[in-house]
């Protein structure tokens, strides 16, 4: 008789393993895949997840960074026609690489101590993604559905509504997993737009000016953007310039953005 599989929950990895068999028929309800659809997993850990998105869709690829795991997953699921399983980094893999002819949907209970670069990253693939089902630390679902005034407000808000709509499905408590985590955690499902919200003129710019301002989160927009607005600049973009970074929509932002690329283009010409 085979030993039953032990393994400890890695640190560096972020492992908190998912056992509460209703909050995992929860997400997999949430999830609700069909047989024509491409699923991607980040992080499967022990396929408390796996084996509900298995049954149900038309393939799904595993991305797990833990060898030990994936050598687990391989005994539990063996690899077919409908699954494949990856052992890499999330952080640098090429999601569009699985897109094969449709759009591919992403789940993951993502690695709590990466989690916003993760994110970040995941979002430059975004036109190849239909949606994404997130656990994530319940106070980062809290920012990134953030609006304008509230103290969650800020950069991940304003970037993560850029690309997708955010709702936050339900929250999980620390006892769902092994080891408890010391934080809450919540589901958000995240949806690419189809239209962006706002007309950008240059992504890279508008991302550094929502970075340069929420770096300096406690100043007025006139001292946060001083570098590359002056006062008067800021109003013209019909933007109170004594206001602070977390009050300022982002619309807002992306008037200051698209001014600062008018003003580049004409110091250049």
């Amino acid at each position: 008789m085979s030993k039953p599989f032990s393994h400890k929950a890695r640190k560096r990895f972020g492992q908190n393993f998912l056992h509460d068999e209703y909050i995992i028929q929860k997400i997999a309800s949430s999830v609700n895949p069909d047989e024509k659809q491409n699923i991607v997993e980040i992080g499967p850990g022990q396929g408390a997840i796996t084996r509900h998105l298995l049954k149900q869709c038309k393939h799904l690829d595993l991305l797990e960074i833990d060898r030990d795991l994936v050598k687990h997953l391989d005994t539990i699921f063996p690899r077919s026609e409908k699954l494949d399983i990856h052992n890499v980094d999330a952080l640098k893999f090429e999601f569009c690489s699985l897109a094969h002819k449709q759009k591919i949907r992403l789940v993951g209970n993502l690695p709590y101590n990466i989690s916003t670069p993760l994110l970040f990253h995941i979002l430059e693939n975004a036109h190849c993604i239909e949606d994404m089902h997130f656990m994530l630390q319940k106070e980062v679902v809290e920012r990134m559905a953030a609006s304008p005034g509230s103290r969650d407000y800020g950069r991940l808000s304003i970037m993560i509504q850029y690309h997708c709509m955010v709702e936050s499905l339900f929250n999980v408590g620390p006892e769902s997993f092994d080891p408890p985590p010391k934080v809450e955690s919540s589901i958000v499902r995240l949806t690419p737009h189809k239209i962006k919200p706002v007309k950008v003129k240059n992504y890279t710019i508008f991302s550094q000016l929502v970075a340069q301002a929420f770096s300096l989160r406690r100043k007025t927009l006139r001292n946060a953007l001083k570098k590359s607005l002056t006062e008067e600049q800021i109003i013209a973009c019909d933007v109170d310039p004594k206001l602070r970074p977390e009050m300022v929509d982002i619309g807002g932002f992306a008037r200051l953005s698209n001014a600062t690329v008018d003003l580049t283009s004409d110091d250049q010409t």
